[in-house]
């Protein structure tokens, strides 16, 4: 996993920068492959905006193997094998980990972006225009919420369940029910972030699905549940009850990724029964 060349020398995990930034071109049939995993939040944020502008015509999909070995992610009966070939394809020097999302150009031969922050935005603001996902009259105030869920809980997750020093650990897990207690007060006077179902909602609901399930237990991040808050709870159910939300959310993929393949945080290997969650609205 390489895992251990993001943890710093303070016991804090540095997320990697994302190697492929170019941005994609106008949708082309067949042009564009989309490498994706129904465990990663990240991607299957990718998969939702899929879902919920119609461009399955424009943006294939490759679902991965959820469990990852020291290869990296698997790509079952694929071609290639393991993702990692298309990285080298496109840099023979890459040493990082091999991510999902990644886009592959099948015209250029190469991957174009796994820059996971950027491909929803691409595809929000050039390939899909409705619903509006990325309104420009609120881009200004998406962008700031998108990089407060970002430090104070998508990523602030994984600073937790990776730490390797108690004062890293308490500052994640501090930031993480922080953001929650503000998100608990805003959807309780909202249905959405905002007046409108945006990109931004897209991003804190992949880690609002995985929460009970794997982060609350896993990365330690057992202050409170998710379903003690009742009004991101309800919030959460509500997104889920949207086709394209539901249809990409497969938790025994997420429990088995996280579980199976994070073994410096479950040495054991063994999947947790449960938890018992009722996500009808």
């Amino acid at each position: 996993m390489k895992l251990s060349r993001e943890i710093s020398e303070a016991g804090r995990f540095v997320r990697q920068p994302n190697r492929f930034t170019d941005r994609l071109g106008p949708p082309e049939p067949g042009r564009y492959r989309l490498y994706a995993s129904y465990a990663c939040p990240w991607a299957q944020r990718v998969l939702i905006v899929r879902e919920l502008l119609g461009l399955q015509d424009f943006l294939d999909v490759v679902i991965v193997d959820p469990i990852r070995d020291e290869k990296g992610w698997r790509v079952p009966g694929g071609d290639p094998e393991y993702l990692s070939e298309l990285y080298h394809a496109t840099d023979p020097g890459y040493t990082g980990r091999y991510t999902v999302p990644c886009v592959w150009d099948a015209k250029e031969g190469r991957i174009v972006t796994n820059d996971f922050p950027q491909i929803t935005l691409d595809l929000e603001m050039s390939w899909g225009t409705s619903p509006n996902l990325y309104p420009e009259r609120l881009r200004p105030d998406i962008d700031i919420m998108n990089d407060r869920l970002y430090h104070g809980l998508n990523n602030a997750v994984y600073e937790a369940g990776f730490a390797r020093d108690q004062q890293a650990y308490e500052e994640a897990v501090a930031r993480v029910f922080t953001t929650l207690d503000f998100l608990e007060v805003r959807l309780s006077e909202s249905a959405y972030l905002f007046d409108t179902l945006t990109d931004s909602d897209v991003r804190l609901y992949t880690t609002l699905a995985r929460f009970d399930t794997v982060y609350h237990s896993h990365f330690k991040c057992s202050v409170r549940r998710l379903v003690d808050y009742p009004a991101l709870w309800a919030y959460a159910r509500r997104l889920h009850a949207i086709p394209a939300f539901r249809d990409t959310t497969d938790l025994d993929h997420i429990k088995r990724h996280y579980f199976m393949t994070q073994t410096n945080i479950n040495p054991s290997r063994i999947v947790p029964v449960g938890p018992e969650l009722d996500w009808s609205p």
